[in-house]
């Protein structure tokens, strides 16, 4: 990988740190510590080796959501940022390709019809989705016959979906499988209904210089098995390293 220039380097951080927009609406890639209350993850370990690799400080800029998170790339308040690639996202940011692939499921009651996920679009079906997030953008561009319903966060949506009395709470397969641990009476369907590409993105406006040396170093990172280990260091299950561009 090439050594980053003086120009580069300030493309990247202009501040003179590099801003790193860390989303904690998707717990398989970053969440807070419980005993220090500092920010830790995937994303977390792979922007802090992007901060090494330019030789500049790392600032995390924390946020709830996914949509919090593009926003602040978008409009360059962040520097860099780790998202579930999407076209409606496109505008505005410039991806690498997918460092990390997650499979999307859904939840429904124990007492719920439904068996399949291609049973989940139909009239009077209420999903739960976390608005802004990778699974509220797919499900609105697909379901055409089903409602959707938006909870606060990613996080939040097994929540709304109790609150609300819906048939579907639709989101991380693993943060469903953690929800069903506390709440019995719950099922998943089997299998997935899509598989989120997780990537780096930067601002478009920075050029396209930037956005190949971030896509340079993901290629790296994965061979590296900087990625693996750090699934591994965290504890996820159910995600899977992207394989090479």
């Amino acid at each position: 990988m090439t050594t980053p220039t003086p120009d580069l380097l300030a493309t990247f951080a202009p501040t003179g740190v590099l801003r790193a927009a860390i989303n904690l609406g998707n717990p398989i890639l970053a969440h807070l510590n419980a005993a220090t209350g500092q920010p830790g993850g995937v994303s977390v370990d792979l922007a802090a080796a992007l901060a090494q690799r330019l030789g500049v400080g790392l600032a995390l800029v924390v946020f709830k959501t996914a949509a919090q998170s593009v926003e602040a790339v978008r409009s360059e308040t962040a520097d860099i940022g780790f998202f579930a690639i999407d076209p409606l996202r496109g505008e505005g940011l410039g991806f690498t390709a997918p460092y990390v692939l997650i499979e999307g499921a859904y939840l429904v009651a124990q007492t719920s019809p439904l068996q399949a996920n291609d049973e989940v679009d139909r009239a009077g079906t209420r999903v739960v989705v976390g608005a802004g997030s990778a699974y509220d953008l797919y499900l609105t561009r697909t379901l055409q016959h089903a409602t959707i319903e938006r909870a606060p966060s990613s996080p939040a949506v097994v929540e709304v979906f109790v609150q609300q009395g819906a048939d579907v709470a639709a989101g991380v397969k693993q943060q469903l499988e953690a929800d069903l641990e506390r709440l019995p009476g719950h099922r998943l369907l089997p299998g997935r209904f899509m598989v989120i590409q997780q990537a780096m993105g930067c601002p478009k406006g920075r050029g396209e210089a930037a956005r190949e040396f971030l896509a340079a170093f993901v290629e790296q990172m994965k061979e590296s098995g900087l990625v693996s280990e750090a699934l591994a260091r965290h504890g996820v299950e159910g995600a899977s390293v992207a394989p090479a561009a």
